[in-house]
């Protein structure tokens, strides 16, 4: 029960992070008035949408990780972290390239109004490429968890939450009155910022604590 109480409480309240930070991003939004409210709120269910192949990465790198790792396989271990980043950047790439030439048309599946079109634009062409650094830190989150190591995931989402998504929304909104463009940059740079947390932390890891080759070179070949 202690391994498991380990592993998950960060998870969930990681979670709930998230989630609360969506919540206060919201609550942002709706103090800029009616129409920015409206078109953050749409953009949000398109990118709930796309994130489905990301946030999917999480629990897969999770699964298949932890396999290999009670098999005594880490090198497939990390190639199913280094698989499962090279699916998310393709994916995150291609969806965003496709949401920068179709977002009008995007939004206007949800809304008739143009103005709620444009500010929906505007934001979605900044967050959209959170896509693509989600889907990395999602991966390593995974890989982390695998390992026992969920702590990892719930320290760099509260730091990019708290030093960056909150602040940078608030900031944004605050000096760009007119655009919505400048907070959709918030959550690609706290993910970016995820990114780098969790790079640090693997190659630590890799080379004092580590999964992997620390866990090797302290049995045979096997890993036992």
């Amino acid at each position: 029960m202690t391994q498991i109480l380990k592993i998950g409480i960060p998870v969930a309240v990681q979670d709930g992070c998230i989630q609360v930070a969506f919540i206060v991003i919201t609550v942002i939004a709706n103090h800029r008035g009616l129409n920015d409210a409206a078109a953050v709120g749409i953009v949000e269910k398109v990118i709930s949408a796309v994130f489905l192949v990301p946030s999917s990465m999480l629990a897969a790198v999770s699964a298949l990780a932890a396999q290999n790792i009670g098999a005594g396989k880490h090198d497939r271990a990390a190639k199913t972290l280094q698989y499962s980043i090279l699916i998310t950047s393709v994916y995150g790439i291609i969806i965003s390239l496709i949401v920068q030439f179709t977002a009008p048309h995007i939004l206007q599946a949800f809304t008739g109004d143009d103005t709620v079109v444009l500010l929906g634009t505007q934001y979605i062409h900044s967050y959209i490429w959170d896509c693509i650094f989600a889907g990395i830190h999602f991966s390593f989150t995974g890989y982390f968890c695998a390992y026992g190591k969920s702590y990892i995931g719930f320290i760099h989402n509260i730091i990019a939450i708290i030093l960056v998504r909150i602040p940078g929304s608030y900031l944004a909104s605050r000096y760009f009155p007119h655009t919505l463009f400048p907070m959709g940059m918030a959550a690609p740079a706290g993910s970016l910022l995820s990114v780098l947390i969790c790079l640090i932390a693997y190659f630590w890891l890799k080379h004092h604590a580590g999964p992997g080759p620390v866990s090797r070179c302290k049995g045979d070949s096997n890993g036992r």
